[in-house]
C-alpha cells in the first residue's frame, strides 16, 4: 500500500461525531489530493455500501469503503476519534476509522486494500501503535508497512525511534502476513515450514495439523481477520500447524489436496456456505460462525484437537455439509434458519415457474382466438402440424406443463438440500413427487422438504462404524430417508395437508370485491417495504405458489399480477422523480434514475435500493403508498398473470393488459408525487437551516441545490 496513504490522508484528531461526518472529513482529504473527483457522488456511494451492512468491527474499528466512479486511484484515509463514532459494531463506537476508496471496477485493488488492512488489524501492537502515535507521517508509514509498530509508537525523534524504524516491518505490514510460520496455501506438508518448537521431526512428534476455511457475507474484512486470528493462534501453540483458505469476494485459492489429506482436523469459520466442502470429508470438524474464528481461535483449536483424540468423525461431520444450516452466527435462532431453508427451495423453484409460466402463456397466445383449446389438444407426439400455429401453441403449452411438473419436487428437494446438502436431495425429490401424487401440492412440498432434511440430519448424527461410512451417502442415507419420508407423506400427514391445500385454493377462488382489493393493498405494501428483502420475498413466494400448477385459478393469477405490478412501482417512481424534479437528487442518483427505468419495467424492485439507502424515511413510505394503490387497482380491475416475472415485457400475455398498465401508472404517479413533496418540504425549510442531524452523507452541506438526505 505504498502509494495508497500519505500523511495528508491522516487525521489524528478527527472531530466528527457521526459516521457520515467522519466519512465526509476523510473524503475531503482525498478530494484535495485529486484522488476523488466528486465529493458528494463518492459519499453517496459510501452511504449505499454502508446501508447494505454496517462496516464497524469489534475492537473499536470502522472501515467504511466502496467502489466508485468518482475515484481516480485506490486510496486509504485514516482518522482517529477521541470520543468514538458509531459504525454499527456490536461492542460499541470506533476510534480508528479507515475510509477506503477504489475506482469503479477495480475489484482487485479494492479487495487487496481491505484484506491487507483486515489482517493488520488482528495485530494488537499495530492497533495500539495507531492509538498512541502522534505524527501523521508515522501513522501513514505504519499503515503502509514502511515501519514497525514499535517505531511508530516511538516516533518522537529519539534514537530509539530511529533504531526501531530500521527494523523490518512486522506481520501487520503484509496481506500475506509476512514472516508467518504457517504453511501457505498450495504447499505440501513436506514443503511446509519447520515443525513447531518442541517437535523432533519424527512421525510420533509431528505437530497437530489443521486446515481451516474462513468466509463472511462480503468476503472481505471478517474473512481475513478470522484467518489472521487462527494463524496467530496456531503460531502461539507449541505443536500446531494451521493452514487457512480464505474464501473471499474475489474467489479463493484452493488448498493443496496433500495438505488437506495430511490434516488431523478441520475448522470452518464462516457466515456463508463453504465452497467445495466435500474436500474436507472424513476429518474431525469444528463448524462455527466467522466471528468465533476472530474472537476465540485458541478454543477452536482445542476443540478440534479434542474431537480428533476422541475419534469424533460422524457422518454429518464427514459429509459435504449443509450450505444453509450453519450460515450465520452460532446463536442464530431456529426461525431464521427455517426461513433460509424455505427460501433455498423457493430460489431453485422460481426458474421453473418462470420458464413453465412463460411457455404456457406463449402457448395460449399462439392459439389466438382458440387459445383456450390449446390445453385440450392431444400430445404433440401424436399430432403435430408444422404449418399450423395451433400446433406450435400446443407444443409450447405442453413443454410448459412439463416444466411445471418439476415445481413441487424441486421445492421439496432443495429445501432438504438447504438443510442437509446433497444427501437431502433424494428424499426431498421423492417427497415432492408424492405430494403431487396425493394432491398435497405446494404445502405438501414444503412439508416433504423439511421432513426429508430433518431425517437426513438425524441419520447423520448416528455414530457409524468406519467400514460403513463409504456407502452412507450413496446407499444408506437415500434408502432410509426415502422410506421415512414416503411413509409419512403417504400414510400420516399427506391427506391432512391435501385438505389444507384444497381449502386454501377454495378461499382464493372465493375472493371478490373488498376482500380482493384489501389483499391487493397488503401485497402492495409488502412488495415495496424492503425492495427485494425478506418481506418482499414472502409476498412474491405467496404469489408464485398460487400459479405453480398447470391450471392455476383466476384468483391466483390476479394475485400474481398485483404482486408484479406493485414490485415495479418503486424503481419506476424514482426514475420519474429524478426526471421531473432532478434538482432534488444528487448527480449520482440522477444517473441511477436512468437505469431505474429499465429495472422497474423489468420487475426488478432492487432498482430503487440506492434511493432508499440514501433517504429511507422519504423513499420507502412513498414507495409503499404507490405499491398499495397499484395492488388494489390491479385486483379491482381483475388483471391476471400466470407468468411470475418479466414486467411490462409480458403484459401482452396477461388478462386486462390496458387496465393493468393503468394500475401501474397510478401507483407510480402516487409514489413520485409523495417523494417529490417530501423532499421539497426539506428544501423549503425556513431560514436555510442546515440538514437535520443524522442526515446521510450524500447531502450537500454547503450547496444551494438540495439533494437526497
Amino acid at each position: 500500500m505504498s502509494e495508497m496513504i500519505t500523511a495528508d490522508l491522516v487525521d489524528l484528531d478527527l472531530s466528527a461525531d457521526t459516521k457520515e461526518a467522519a466519512a465526509r472529513a476523510l473524503a475531503e482529504r482525498m478530494v484535495t489530493l485529486g484522488r476523488v473527483t466528486d465529493l458528494d457522488g463518492f459519499l453517496a456511494d459510501v452511504a449505499a455500501r454502508e446501508a447494505q451492512m454496517p462496516t464497524g468491527l469489534d475492537g473499536g474499528i470502522g472501515i467504511p469503503h466502496c467502489r466508485s466512479a468518482h475515484v481516480t486511484e485506490p486510496t486509504l484515509a485514516f482518522g482517529r476519534s477521541a470520543a468514538g463514532i458509531d459504525f454499527g459494531a456490536p461492542d460499541g463506537p470506533a476510534d480508528l476509522i479507515f475510509l477506503i476508496a477504489a475506482p469503479a471496477g477495480a475489484d482487485d485493488a479494492h479487495l487487496t486494500i481491505l484484506s491487507s488492512l483486515a489482517r493488520q488489524l488482528m495485530n494488537a501492537e499495530f492497533t495500539s501503535a495507531l492509538r498512541s502515535v502522534d505524527d501523521a507521517g508515522a501513522a501513514a508509514a505504519l499503515i503502509r508497512g514502511d515501519s514497525s509498530p514499535a517505531a511508530a509508537a516511538a516516533s518522537d525523534g529519539t534514537q530509539e525511534a530511529t533504531d526501531s524504524a530500521a527494523a523490518p516491518a512486522g506481520t501487520a505490514s503484509s496481506d500475506a502476513a509476512a514472516g508467518s510460520t504457517a504453511p501457505v496455501p498450495g504447499a505440501t506438508v513436506e514443503d511446509g515450514p519447520a515443525p513447531a518448537p518442541g517437535a523432533t521431526g519424527g512421525e510420533d512428534a509431528r505437530p497437530f495439523r489443521i486446515v481451516a476455511v474462513t468466509s463472511c457475507p462480503t468476503g472481505i474484512a471478517h474473512t481475513y481477520m478470522a484467518a489472521e486470528s487462527l494463524e496467530n493462534a496456531g503460531r502461539d501453540a507449541a505443536d500446531v500447524e494451521i493452514v487457512v483458505e480464505t474464501q473471499g469476494s474475489a474467489g479463493f485459492a484452493r488448498l493443496d489436496p496433500a495438505v488437506i489429506a495430511a490434516a488431523d482436523g478441520v475448522i470452518f469459520a464462516h457466515d456463508v456456505p463453504v465452497r467445495e466442502k466435500d474436500r474436507f470429508a472424513g476429518k474431525p470438524t469444528v463448524d462455527v460462525g466467522v466471528k468465533a474464528g476472530i474472537n476465540r481461535p485458541a478454543e477452536l483449536i482445542s476443540e478440534v484437537r479434542g474431537k480428533a483424540e476422541r475419534g469424533e468423525v460422524t457422518a454429518g461431520a464427514a459429509s459435504p455439509g449443509s450450505p444453509v444450516e450453519r450460515v450465520g452466527d452460532s446463536g442464530e435462532g431456529y426461525g431464521t434458519k427455517l426461513r433460509k431453508w424455505l427460501m433455498s427451495g423457493v430460489s431453485y423453484m422460481v426458474p421453473f415457474v418462470a420458464a413453465g409460466g412463460l411457455l404456457i402463456a406463449l402457448g395460449f397466445a399462439l392459439g389466438g382466438d382458440n387459445g383456450y383449446l390449446v390445453a385440450k389438444m392431444p400430445s404433440v407426439t401424436q399430432h403435430f402440424d408444422w404449418g399450423q400455429i395451433d400446433s406450435w401453441g400446443a407444443l409450447s403449452f405442453q413443454i410448459g406443463v412439463a416444466a411445471f411438473g418439476f415445481l413441487v419436487p424441486v421445492l421439496a428437494g432443495y429445501i432438504a438440500y438447504g438443510m442437509a446438502d446433497r444427501p437431502g436431495l433424494v428424499p426431498g425429490f421423492v417427497g415432492g413427487a408424492i405430494s403431487l401424487t396425493i394432491n398435497a401440492g405446494f404445502l405438501g412440498g414444503l412439508a416433504a422438504g423439511l421432513i426429508a432434511g430433518a431425517t437426513v440430519l438425524a441419520i447423520q448424527k448416528i455414530d457409524i462404524p468406519p467400514v460403513m461410512r463409504g456407502i452412507m451417502p450413496v446407499v444408506v442415507i437415500p434408502l432410509i430417508s426415502s422410506i421415512v419420508v414416503g411413509f409419512l407423506m403417504f400414510v400420516v400427514i399427506g391427506k391432512p395437508i391435501a385438505s389444507a391445500q384444497k381449502g386454501m385454493t377454495d378461499w382464493l377462488n372465493g375472493l371478490s370485491g373488498a376482500n380482493a382489493i384489501g389483499l391487493g393493498v397488503i401485497l402492495g405494501l409488502m412488495m415495496c417495504f424492503d425492495l427485494g428483502g425478506p418481506v418482499n420475498k414472502v409476498a412474491y413466494t405467496f404469489a408464485t405458489a398460487g400459479i405453480a400448477v398447470a391450471s392455476p385459478s383466476d384468483s391466483a393469477m390476479k394475485i400474481m399480477a398485483a404482486v408484479m405490478a406493485a414490485g415495479m412501482v418503486p424503481p419506476l417512481a424514482m426514475a420519474l422523480a429524478t426526471t421531473v424534479r432532478g434538482k432534488l437528487f444528487t448527480e449520482t442518483e440522477r444517473e441511477n434514475g436512468k437505469a431505474a427505468w429499465v429495472l422497474g419495467a423489468s420487475f426488478i424492485s432492487e432498482g430503487a435500493i440506492p434511493f432508499a439507502a440514501a433517504d429511507p424515511l422519504r423513499v420507502i413510505p412513498a414507495s409503499m403508498a404507490g405499491g398499495a394503490v397499484t395492488g388494489a387497482l390491479s385486483m379491482a380491475f381483475g388483471a391476471s398473470q400466470r407468468v411470475p416475472h418479466g414486467g411490462v415485457f409480458v403484459v401482452p400475455l396477461m388478462g386486462n393488459p390496458f387496465l393493468y398498465l393503468v394500475a401501474i401508472a397510478a401507483g407510480v404517479c402516487v409514489s413520485t408525487a409523495l417523494v417529490v413533496v417530501l423532499k421539497g418540504m426539506r428544501k423549503q425549510a425556513p431560514g436555510g437551516a442546515a440538514e437535520p442531524a443524522g442526515a446521510p452523507i450524500s447531502a450537500k452541506a454547503d450547496s444551494k441545490e438540495p439533494v437526497a438526505a
